[in-house]
């Protein structure tokens, strides 16, 4: 007799359901994978190169400017460097002759002997000094000029003494200016002169010698009258010129030096 076949033997085994479909994301239907941009990684890394290139040079700057800084303080404690000085010896109106036209225009001729003296005070420096071109003002007018044409040495702890003849050939000048000049030779200290000295001069300190760098003296406290007959203005050919040369007063004249540092369009004093 056959055996019938029992439950367990006619079950099949189930297969699993299958998984849920995904869904897309709601905000983006159409994502993809991440993928870097190479530019902005270019970019990023030129911009480091960059940021590392200012701060080097910042920071060589800020070392230079501390080395110099340094070399010229040891300096300064080794030598004590001082600006050289300058005095005006004397001033000698020879020729001043005012004449006015029929049409109220003024010239002026004069001619004048300048004798100045320059200074180094410091025992181990020397200085150098280029041609000097001298302009003499009145009242902030230019009525002589002249120069120094001789390029000089002044030696440590010695005094030069410099002569120069100043001329003024025909100046036209303002009406104010001719007034200011008359009223203030009609004082008894005559009328106040200016004297602008300007020059390049280089540094030496034992082998160190420096470039050449711009300096202007400045003069003032000269006070002066004019040969006789030669102050006043008249109508033409009414002025006269004297013989005997006027001393200015020079007891009160003080002179200061500036440096004048040149950078391209612009100068810079100190």
């Amino acid at each position: 007799m056959a055996d019938k076949p029992t439950a367990a033997a006619t079950t099949t085994t189930a297969k699993p359901p299958p998984p849920p479909p995904t869904k897309p994301h709601p905000n983006n239907l159409n994502r993809h994978p991440y993928r870097p941009n190479p530019t902005i990684y270019h970019r990023n890394h030129r911009r480091n190169y960059f940021c590392l290139f200012c701060f080097w040079s910042i920071l060589i700057i800020i070392l230079l400017l501390l080395i110099a800084t340094i070399a010229g303080c040891i300096l300064y404690l080794l030598y004590r460097p001082h600006r050289p000085t300058f005095d005006i010896t004397s001033l000698k109106i020879s020729h001043f002759n005012l004449t006015t036209n029929a049409d109220d225009v003024t010239h002026l001729t004069s001619n004048m002997n300048l004798t100045f003296s320059t200074k180094n005070p410091n025992k181990r420096v020397v200085f150098f000094y280029d041609p000097i071109t001298i302009n003499l003002l009145v009242a902030d007018t230019q009525i002589a000029n002249g120069s120094f044409v001789n390029a000089f040495v002044s030696e440590p702890n010695n005094i030069t003494v410099v002569r120069s003849q100043l001329y003024g050939a025909n100046l036209l000048l303002e009406s104010s200016t001719v007034n200011q000049i008359s009223a203030d030779l009609k004082k008894k200290s005559g009328m106040p002169l200016k004297i602008y000295l300007d020059t390049k001069t280089q540094v030496k300190i034992e082998s160190i010698k420096s470039k050449k760098v711009g300096i202007r003296i400045v003069c003032e406290g000269i006070h002066s009258l004019v040969p006789k007959g030669g102050g006043g203005g008249g109508k033409s050919g009414n002025s006269t010129t004297a013989a005997v040369a006027v001393a200015a007063t020079v007891t009160d004249a003080k002179c200061n030096v500036d440096l004048r540092i040149k950078i391209w369009k612009w100068t810079f004093s100190s």
